[in-house]
């Protein structure tokens, strides 16, 4: 399978537009291929994903800058989408997120966001999280937005106050962090749809609002479009993708050990070429013939 990239938009561009930017959850270059073959230009790499996959662990601030970078420049090099990418705490003080800023960016990324969390930072959904002084991520924030080299890229900043410090508090810090001129706003875990809309009264209107969807989380779940209804512009189901491919080895390993045999599953599996057309296997060998390889 191709995908069409003669027409991308960044996504600076893309939120200048009045539909919602869709972007669903993906952790390595398999899904966000055959999330780029199904019709998304744009994608989210979840941090909790990258934990869950690489590491087989909870999200709970194990991983690191350089397995994310790592991660993104491998998507980036596979598919055209632009890529919202979870930056976590920008694992440090202001010069390490500097640094998350910089190598982020070389790795294409079209969005970057950070998080006002403590470090080691957990999954926004998990309580007993805590979070640092105001003023302590809005330097974060301002390096953030030195440390780029193109306005292209675009810092979002995340603030999960609320189940801390209460919603007044989230909100205060959410206009201190749009002062400092960052591009969008993620107020993280809101918990109720007259929470959704409050946050939409009060920021919609100025900045790009991010709505995340966690199945089983703390913000009730809701479609694409019933959020650009109440005024975010940015949709991302982060671990959705994970969930569902769980769920699914667990059904395969299980038939495997019971029957000796995948044959039970086939049905639901793709065989040898299916697998290899969907990874542009005989594109790939035609272009190394006229290499000669």
């Amino acid at each position: 399978m191709t995908i069409n990239a003669a027409s991308k938009k960044t996504l600076k561009q893309r939120l200048q537009e009045s539909s919602a930017v869709l972007a669903p959850g993906v952790y390595d270059s398999l899904t966000a291929l055959i999330a780029a073959q199904a019709g998304f230009e744009t994608l989210y790499l979840s941090g909790a994903s990258i934990a869950y996959n690489l590491l087989g662990r909870s999200d709970i601030g194990l991983t690191t800058v350089t397995e994310v970078t790592e991660v993104l420049a491998h998507i980036t090099d596979r598919v055209p989408c632009s890529v919202i990418v979870d930056g976590d705490t920008g694992f440090g003080n202001a010069l390490n997120v500097q640094r998350t800023v910089r190598d982020l960016e070389r790795a294409g990324a079209a969005m970057i966001q950070l998080e006002d969390q403590t470090f080691p930072k957990r999954c926004g959904h998990l309580d007993g999280k805590t979070v640092v002084p105001i003023k302590e991520m809005c330097g974060k924030l301002k390096a953030a937005l030195d440390a780029r080299k193109s306005e292209d890229t675009l810092i979002l900043a995340r603030t999960d106050a609320l189940h801390v410090e209460g919603i007044e508090a989230a909100f205060e810090r959410a206009e201190a962090y749009l002062e400092c001129g960052i591009d969008a706003l993620f107020i993280e875990a809101l918990r109720t749809p007259g929470e959704l809309d409050r946050a939409c009264a009060q920021f919609a209107q100025r900045t790009p609002l991010l709505a995340n969807m966690v199945e089983g989380g703390k913000t009730p779940l809701e479609s694409a479009a019933q959020l650009e209804q109440r005024g975010f512009r940015i949709v991302i189901f982060p671990g959705g993708t994970t969930r569902f491919v769980a769920a699914g080895l667990a059904r395969y390993y299980a038939s495997l050990k019971q029957h000796q045999t995948t044959a039970p599953m086939g049905a639901e599996m793709l065989d040898f070429d299916g697998l290899n057309a969907l990874l542009g296997t005989p594109e790939l060998l035609e272009l190394g013939r006229r290499y000669g390889a």
